[in-house]
């Protein structure tokens, strides 16, 4: 019933919400400025319109961008759509062909548009397809169930509908799935395995250094995460009795590792808006508008990853299985490996995404590199000033490297 208590909450919750944002408007209203009780009730009213979620993906927003010394138009494609995701390529035209480059967002609760640095930092060098997974509460019943192997057929076939000579990048959650598909891709000789593949801040051994998340994982067994985070789509919605691990618990718990420091930034929403800091205000908006806007995630893929990746190490102790078949990361020759961590990464530690170098004993030392970014945190790893001017020229030396 826990899903169920969530949407009455909300259902009741969201028009009030609705009101104190229009409200919120009046009170920026021009001669009202310089009064201060006008103020400081419309930041009240500000707060308290935006402690709301939405279920709805956020634009990427990202509509041109310079390559080379003029500004290219860009066009969101879908090249191929299933059920539970969108291969969404961000076409433009270009004078000469760049390399192409599957970017695969994690199905961790938040829409890919959290990758929209990301995204957009790639696009003046490279031709961008991004894995634009679908909130499983709008994917009917009738389309069966999604798990861990469904998730790897995907990015087999997307790097199949993009052809051979593709380069992988996996961030966070995904970089399992990646490294599993580039494996068996591998294994079977297939035209379309990646030229390199980049993993950046994922969980590859939870068993190093283990974070909060990863003691939580260990602390109790499947069954408990099957009874506590597990629940059902209300009927209203195209994804109706279908299972699912909610996105609001997984923002609940990312939030809880942070309390004070979210906190902290609704208390300087409230003090910009009254000091009338509307660069501060709108930075604001957008962080949470992002950050508020949550998925839910199949109940399979979150059972079957909590199992496998957090609990049972199966990857990192060669027990991992796809479709029946045990996965050979050793077998990988061709692909060229580069692992990413955060000196302050809270979530996937140091360690975890660097032993991927160990399992991919088949590939030559040149053909492999780390790189671990000091001062950041886990999405200063793929998004910000140092991801753009420090690890960014590493992941694009490397896709050079390996055309």
């Amino acid at each position: 019933m826990i899903y169920h208590a969530y949407q009455a909450q909300a259902d009741a919750t969201e028009p009030l919400r609705l009101a104190a944002r229009a409200v919120a408007d009046y009170f920026e209203h021009p001669s009202l400025f310089g009064r201060f009780w006008p103020r400081g009730v419309g930041a009240g009213l500000e707060v308290l319109a935006r402690a709301g979620l939405t279920h709805k993906r956020p634009p990427f927003g990202i509509d041109s961008v310079l390559v080379g010394n003029r500004q290219v138009e860009v066009r969101e494609v879908p090249a191929r759509r299933t059920p539970f995701c969108t291969l969404l390529r961000f076409e433009k035209e270009t004078p000469v062909p760049q390399p192409r480059v599957l970017l695969v967002a994690p199905m961790s609760g938040h829409f890919a548009t959290l990758l929209r640095d990301t995204v957009r930092t790639l696009l003046p060098d490279h031709d961008v397809y991004l894995t634009d997974w679908h909130n499983a509460r709008d994917v009917p019943l009738r389309h069966g169930p999604f798990g861990f192997d469904d998730f790897v057929d995907h990015l087999i076939g997307f790097l199949e509908a993009i052809g051979p000579g593709a380069h992988l990048l996996a961030i966070c959650q995904p970089c399992v799935a990646a490294l599993v598909a580039a494996s068996v891709m591998a294994q079977d000789g297939h035209a379309a395995q990646p030229c390199s593949m980049t993993l950046m801040a994922g969980p590859i051994d939870t068993r190093i250094s283990p974070t909060k998340v990863n003691e939580l994982a260990t602390r109790h067994p499947l069954a408990w995460f099957e009874s506590k985070m597990i629940g059902v789509v209300p009927w209203r919605y195209p994804g109706a009795f279908r299972r699912v691990y909610p996105g609001f618990l997984q923002l609940t718990a990312f939030m809880s590792m942070n309390l004070e420091r979210h906190m902290k930034a609704f208390h300087d929403l409230y003090n910009n808006r009254v000091k009338g800091d509307h660069v501060a205000v709108e930075a604001m908006r957008k962080f949470y508008e992002e950050y508020f806007a949550v998925m839910d995630l199949t109940a399979d893929f979150y059972l079957e990853t909590v199992r496998d990746v957090f609990q049972e190490h199966t990857l990192p102790r060669g027990q991992m299985m796809w479709r029946g078949r045990r996965v050979e990361p050793r077998a990988i020759k061709k692909t060229a490996l580069l692992t990413v961590e955060g000196e302050r990464d809270d979530i996937c530690s140091i360690g975890q995404t660097l032993a991927a170098q160990d399992l991919c004993s088949g590939l030559r030392p040149y053909m492999k590199q780390h790189h671990m970014q000091t001062g950041v945190g886990h999405y200063g790893v793929f998004s910000g000033r140092r991801w753009s001017g420090q690890i960014y020229p590493r992941v694009r030396d490397l896709i050079q490297f390996s055309q």
